[in-house]
């Protein structure tokens, strides 16, 4: 699976370069669509979540964008996903820190597409583990998380959950692009605005038997 990555920069600016990369999958920090009114998408006042599909459309695979949505009830931290021209949905932070800025959305999402069933982390939700947990319980060939401004523990972070959940992680924000396979090794990192690079497919499987009290399996006559 080939992943393209934009860090830095409009999506609609960088169109002819991530289209060059030949990527099946996308990624694009939340500078590439900025902030979004899901109102005047209605509209027609704006196209932006139309600029995605366009151009997922013309790279015949996935484009995962970041962007800022603003809805009546406040703002919010989202990722936005199309595939072969059509918009497949939009995912938002689920964690709201010390009352931030950007309200909490609802529900883990994960993505059925032709390169593999992609789960979405979003911004600040990489620091809470169960995230990452749940994608990989519920089948995820790969986690996507599109982050703001990398503080530095982000990496960290994402190569510890590849490691204890056998997930491949990609990063992508502001500047930097990264990814961990499911050993937690690093296998890529750049600065660059646009790059890619080839994920090898790995799934690994183990039994694993846990010892514990509790769950009684006694008969009801025995109650």
């Amino acid at each position: 699976m080939r992943i393209g990555f934009l860090t830095g920069g409009r999506l609609s600016d960088h169109a002819a370069q991530l289209l060059e990369s030949g990527a099946d999958v996308i990624v694009c920090g939340f500078q590439s669509l900025g902030e979004v009114s899901y109102e005047r998408e209605l509209r027609g006042e704006t196209g932006l979540f139309e600029e995605v599909a366009l151009l997922s459309k013309e790279t015949k695979g996935v484009i995962v964008a970041g962007c800022f949505t603003d809805l009546p009830v406040g703002r919010r931290k989202s990722v936005v996903v199309a595939e072969k021209g059509r918009i497949l949905g939009v995912s938002d932070m689920l964690n709201r820190m010390d009352g931030g800025e950007y309200r909490a959305g609802a529900g883990i999402k994960m993505f059925e597409t032709c390169p593999g069933k992609l789960g979405v982390i979003v911004a600040e939700d990489v620091c809470f583990p169960r995230v990452g947990e749940t994608l990989s319980v519920c089948g995820a060939d790969l986690a996507v998380c599109v982050y703001e401004q990398f503080c530095g523990i982000e990496p960290v972070l994402a190569r510890a959950q590849a490691f204890f959940f056998g997930l491949p992680f990609i990063l992508c924000g502001y500047g930097y692009a990264f990814a961990a396979d499911i050993g937690g090794r690093v296998r890529f990192a750049s600065p660059r605005r646009v790059s890619s690079f080839d994920l090898p497919r790995e799934q690994e499987y183990h039994l694993v038997e846990t010892r514990r009290r509790g769950v009684s399996r006694r008969q009801r006559s025995e109650i």
